[in-house]
């Protein structure tokens, strides 16, 4: 009786964090190129009361045997990289990926970072760099009288200048991973490779299999509001289920003991 009370307690458990994950996808529907997660769950170990193919007479053997599991537990967490809706924002320094791939960003340490989020700004130098304030790369810098920016689909960037020249101030390229699932998040909208990721493979947009740039769009989160209310429905019901075998369980323990002989 004892097990079936750990059994359902792993459940519980398992649900719980089933939530957490959820909960963190509802709370990101409005950032800007989030991309949801979702746990996987794997049966725990099994106590095995009678081995299958055990010989029951000379001519038959157990065609099953006897296995016990001991509950479940969630075995990990994973991204889905689906495109989220592109939005419409006119703004010279939002910039959509439509398609695969992410933008370079170097942290203050100097190690690489990525993100989907094009929600670029200017620092006081000129730099394209992230909301906050982590530069692009390659690095470009916005000259201060430049009056227009052009991105293009490949990356291009052109600047027009106060006396109606352009000029080109470099290419922003694009970085795409084999198993973009094993990247480690590490906040503000950033990744970081990791040896389950791979190493980055560099181009520029359009080639290698990576998307295409799309200047005044933003990508928004990927994250479907009505699937994660019933994602959230489902694991509630379970938490529900699993509570009420300890509840069962616990009774029965009961029944035994007021037991009177």
């Amino acid at each position: 009786m004892l097990r079936a009370l750990w059994t359902a307690a792993t459940g519980m458990t398992a649900q719980q964090e089933n939530i957490d994950v959820i909960s963190n996808n509802i709370a990101n529907v409005n950032t800007t190129g989030y991309k949801k997660m979702r746990a996987s769950f794997q049966d725990l170990i099994y106590q095995t009361v009678e081995q299958p193919g055990v010989p029951t007479s000379d001519t038959s053997q157990n065609p099953t045997g006897k296995q016990i599991g001991l509950g479940t537990r969630v075995a990990g967490t994973y991204g889905i990289f689906t495109q989220g809706n592109l939005i419409k924002t006119d703004r010279q320094l939002d910039i959509a990926i439509e398609g695969d791939g992410f933008f370079k960003i170097v942290l203050p340490d100097g190690t690489e970072a990525y993100t989907r989020d094009g929600n670029f700004k200017l620092d006081k130098d000129g730099r394209i760099v992230t909301g906050t304030g982590y530069p692009l790369s390659p690095q470009i810098t916005i000259p201060p009288n430049a009056v227009q920016i052009s991105i293009s689909p490949d990356g291009k960037v052109v600047a027009i200048m106060d006396d109606n020249t352009t000029t080109e101030l470099g290419r922003i390229t694009l970085v795409k991973f084999i198993n973009p699932a094993g990247l480690k998040r590490i906040g503000n909208n950033l990744y970081v490779k990791t040896d389950a990721s791979g190493d980055p493979i560099e181009a520029n947009p359009g080639t290698q299999g990576l998307g295409i740039l799309r200047q005044g769009f933003l990508e928004a989160s990927n994250v479907d509001i009505v699937e994660e209310m019933i994602n959230l429905i489902t694991a509630q019901r379970a938490y529900e289920f699993n509570a009420k075998a300890i509840r069962a369980g616990d009774e029965m323990l009961g029944t035994v003991a007021n037991l009177r002989s």
